[in-house]
């Protein structure tokens, strides 16, 4: 990776596609340290304190929620907005076919997703404002509550632009690296929080070393399955065209076993976070809110709630898995494609025959993949149950951390890979 940045960093346009990105990302960190005005802080680190989910949902913010600075609400929002408009791509016609005609179609369909995002940001500080936040406005007027919301909901409009320019115009997924940034910050913050509390004797060193080893275990198996492929060979038939011939050569189609990557877990944790955003309108002490906080949470006082919460996140994780597979690898296309230019896999006719074995053959890789997500993203949360240590940094973190970490890697390599040919062509 190191000699991968090093090399990036010697072409001048990596180099400031790099330098872009970085920009971006301490942009993004000053204005998670910027409060948002008419707010009591201490009031609000209080609440986040004591609420478990919240500490969760404040990690993946990068700390800016407990600090209720102008980027709270993060880039949730706009992660919930683009499940709804891909559920309702599939569900209704008239955007399918939007979505199938090409650049101009997606466009669309991207505007729509960010009017989604900011009304579903606007909803979500709605609510932390008049509902679980209430008591944390100093002056309780409307034009300060206005003020409060229209901060919060311009915020995540703000995140929104600024991952799509770092996607365009920087390397690497903008939102995803906007999510990465925000775990590492708090990095840092959370290993010396684990050394207080084991200079204290509150968690015993076997802990420590418990979780550290999951760690390890984590890293290295994301790396193994983010890396494992299915190779599908793929023959191509001889063909005349005039005096040349074509074809005859072998080829391989590549099938990954986590072909969603770090989606399905961001997904599962926005749909679980969704919730909490609705028992903000009520506040903390409603029975809704205690509902949620002991049956939604990865750290609830009650010991079931900690298994139906990971049951629910196992499902959630396995579903957007396949659902996001299918989405970006269609069986049929690729058939038709093969078919087409002459191309058959070995003792598979080619048709329908090739694309229900390259159907079969992705749903059992993919079931793999899902599998391994599900576990690595609920071990942790079973582990900190069951030794007590309270650690916010578990598996869903690490795991999107590693992920986004090698996806931006094969960004940097393709580039560099693509700069390579073009100097062989001249």
């Amino acid at each position: 990776m190191i000699a991968t940045l090093r090399n990036a960093w010697k072409i001048p346009d990596l180099r400031s596609k790099i330098v872009y990105t970085f920009m971006m990302l301490v942009i993004f960190r000053l204005g998670s340290v910027i409060p948002v005005p008419g707010i009591n802080i201490d009031y609000v680190k209080n609440i986040v304190d004591q609420a478990g989910l919240l500490s969760f949902f404040d990690l993946f913010s990068g700390g800016a929620f407990g600090n209720m600075t102008i980027f709270a609400l993060s880039i949730t929002p706009y992660i919930t907005a683009s499940i709804i408009m891909q559920l309702l791509t599939i569900a209704i016609p008239s955007l399918e076919e939007m979505a199938k005609e090409g650049e101009e179609g997606r466009k669309k369909i991207a505007q729509y997703t960010r009017y989604a995002t900011v009304v579903l940001a606007l909803i979500q500080a709605s609510g932390i404002t008049l509902g679980l936040f209430r008591g944390a406005i100093i002056e309780r007027d409307a034009f300060s509550l206005t003020v409060v919301v229209l901060t919060l909901t311009a915020g995540t409009a703000f995140l929104m632009w600024l991952g799509e320019q770092i996607t365009e115009k920087g390397i690497g997924n903008g939102i995803s690296l906007l999510i990465f940034a925000g775990i590492v910050s708090r990095l840092p913050d959370g290993l010396y929080q684990t050394f207080l509390l084991l200079r204290a004797n509150e968690i015993s060193i076997v802990s420590v070393i418990v979780f550290l080893a999951l760690a390890v275990v984590i890293v290295a198996g994301v790396v193994a399955i983010q890396e494992g492929v299915r190779k599908i060979p793929v023959q191509y038939a001889k063909r005349v065209v005039g005096r040349k011939m074509y074809g005859g050569q072998s080829s391989h189609i590549p099938l990954k076993v986590n072909q969603a990557g770090v989606i399905p877990v961001i997904f599962a944790m926005s749909l679980l976070a969704f919730p909490q955003t609705i028992g903000f309108f009520f506040g903390q002490d409603t029975k809704f809110a205690i509902f949620v906080s002991n049956w939604l949470s990865p750290q609830s006082p009650i010991i079931w709630g900690v298994v139906l919460y990971s049951l629910i996140s196992a499902i959630l994780i396995i579903f957007f898995t396949y659902f996001y597979t299918a989405i970006t690898f269609n069986p049929v296309e690729v058939a038709t494609n093969m078919k087409k230019y002459g191309g058959f896999i070995p003792g598979i006719r080619p048709g329908k025959p090739t694309s229900d074995y390259l159907n079969k053959v992705l749903n059992r890789i993919t079931l793999a993949g899902a599998v391994f997500l599900a576990t690595i993203a609920l071990l942790p949360t079973i582990i900190m149950n069951l030794t007590g240590m309270q650690m916010g940094f578990g598996g869903t973190p690490l795991l999107i951390v590693v992920g986004v970490a090698l996806e931006t890697m094969k960004q940097v390599e393709a580039q560099m890979l693509m700069r390579h040919y073009q100097g062989f062509l001249k």
